[in-house]
C-alpha cells in the first residue's frame, strides 16, 4: 500500500485529539501548567477561557507589561501572586515548579524572544502563528529548544478542528478523487491603522503574516504535499493610512509535486473564509473553513450536493484539543504534530511568496 504524508498527517492529527482527550495519558493526577504570556485579545478572550474544556492542562502563571491586568487575571483563574510576571522578570520563571509550558501570545516580531528565553528558562514552549518573522529566528527558536531539551509546538489550531480533520480524511479517502485544484481564502476587513498588526516592525508583514497563514496551511495539510514553486502578486492602495507599511492582498499559486495546483488569498479588506478541494471525482468544500466554531463541510461533484457533520471528538473545543496535546506530548515523551519544524516551513514559503511578489517572478521550493 503506498502510503503518502496526507495519510501520515491525518493519522498523526487523529492520534493527537485521542489523545488529548486522555486516551494516551501517563502522567497521574498533576496537570501541566500554562504561563500565559500576553494578555491581550487571544490570549485572554480565548484561550484563558479553554483551560476549563481541558482534561490535562492548567493555568499557571500569567505574564504581562500590565500590572493590574496581570493580577485581575491571576485572580480571576487562581493563579497565587507568586506566579505573575512582568515581561522584565519573566526569567523567573524557571524557578516556578508549577510552570511546565509557556505560551506565547505576543506580537510576532516577540515570538522568538520569549520563545528562546524559555526554553532556557527550562520550560517547554507553544508559539503562537506565525512562528517569527523570518527563517532565521525560527531556525534560532527550534535550535534554542533543542539545546534545553523542550519541545516547542506552533499554535496551528486547526489540526486539532473536526470539521478540517473530517476534511483531510475525506481527501484521504478519495471522495474527490486524484486533488488537482486548491483554492484557499482568508481574509477580513482590518479597521483600526493603529493596530499593532499594521506595524511592520511588530507583525513582519500585513494579511500574509496574519490570515494567509490559514491559506497556506489549508492548502498543504489538505494535499499532504510540500509545494515546489511559487507565484505571488500583491495589491495594496498605499494611500490608505492602514497599510502604510503593511501589504493588504497578496495572492499566490503553489505548484505541488503531483502537479495539483494551489489558488491561495489574504487580505486585510475583505471577509473570506473558505477552502475548496477540486478532484477528478469530486470537490470537498469548507466554507467556513477555519474560524473558532460553525465550520461547515460539503461535498459533492458539481455543486454543494451533501453537507457533512464531522464526527466529534474526545476534546470539548480545537482549543482544549491543542493545549492537551502539548501536555500529552510531554507526558508521552514525543514530538507534537505542529512542531517547530512545521512553523519553520510555513516561514520559508511566506519568504518565498513575498519574494515572488516583489521580483514579479516565480520562485523555487
Amino acid at each position: 500500500m503506498n502510503i503518502g504524508r496526507r495519510d501520515l498527517l491525518l493519522a498523526a492529527a487523529s492520534l493527537a485529539v485521542a489523545s488529548a482527550g486522555g486516551r494516551a495519558w501517563a502522567a497521574g493526577d498533576r496537570k501541566v501548567g500554562y504561563a500565559i504570556v500576553g494578555l491581550g485579545y487571544y490570549g485572554l478572550n480565548v484561550i484563558l477561557p479553554q483551560f476549563v474544556n481541558c482534561a490535562h492542562s492548567r493555568v499557571a502563571a500569567v505574564v504581562s507589561g500590565d500590572p493590574a491586568k496581570a493580577r485581575a487575571t491571576a485572580a480571576r483563574y487562581g493563579v497565587p501572586e507568586r506566579s505573575v510576571y512582568s515581561y522584565e522578570t519573566f526569567d523567573r520563571i524557571r524557578d516556578n515548579p508549577d510552570v511546565d509550558v509557556v505560551y506565547v501570545i505576543l506580537p510576532n516580531s516577540m515570538h522568538a524572544e520569549y520563545t528562546i528565553r524559555a526554553a532556557r528558562a527550562g520550560k517547554h514552549v507553544v508559539c503562537e502563528k506565525p512562528m517569527a518573522t523570518s527563517v532565521a529566528e525560527c531556525e534560532a527558536m527550534i535550535a534554542a529548544c533543542k539545546t534545553a531539551g523542550r519541545k516547542l509546538m506552533i499554535g496551528y489550531r486547526c489540526h486539532f478542528e473536526p470539521t478540517n480533520l473530517e476534511a483531510m480524511r475525506l481527501a484521504r479517502a478519495g471522495a474527490a478523487g486524484r486533488i488537482r485544484y486548491v483554492r484557499s481564502e482568508h481574509g477580513f476587513v482590518q479597521g483600526d491603522p493603529t493596530r499593532w498588526r499594521l506595524k511592520k516592525a511588530l507583525a513582519g508583514g500585513g494579511s500574509l503574516m496574519d490570515m494567509g497563514i490559514y491559506s497556506l496551511q489549508a492548502a498543504r495539510y489538505m494535499t499532504g504535499e510540500e509545494p515546489v514553486a511559487v507565484t505571488a502578486r500583491e495589491s495594496t492602495d498605499r494611500t490608505d493610512p492602514r497599510f502604510a507599511e503593511v501589504e493588504d492582498m497578496i495572492e499566490w499559486l503553489l505548484q505541488f509535486p503531483s502537479g495539483a495546483i494551489a489558488s491561495c488569498l489574504s487580505t486585510y479588506s475583505a471577509n473570506q473564509n473558505h477552502v475548496l478541494l477540486m478532484g477528478d471525482k469530486g470537490r470537498i468544500e469548507l466554507e467556513p473553513a477555519t474560524r473558532y466554531d460553525g465550520n461547515r463541510l460539503w461535498t459533492g461533484k458539481d455543486g454543494r450536493s451533501q453537507e457533512i457533520t464531522p464526527p466529534a471528538g474526545p476534546a470539548k473545543t480545537q482549543f482544549a484539543g491543542q493545549l492537551d496535546h502539548m501536555a500529552d506530548c510531554i507526558a508521552a515523551a514525543r514530538s507534537p504534530i505542529v512542531s517547530g519544524e512545521e512553523g519553520l516551513r510555513d516561514m520559508r514559503i511566506i519568504e518565498a511568496i513575498y519574494r515572488s511578489a516583489r521580483e514579479g517572478s516565480t520562485v523555487k521550493l
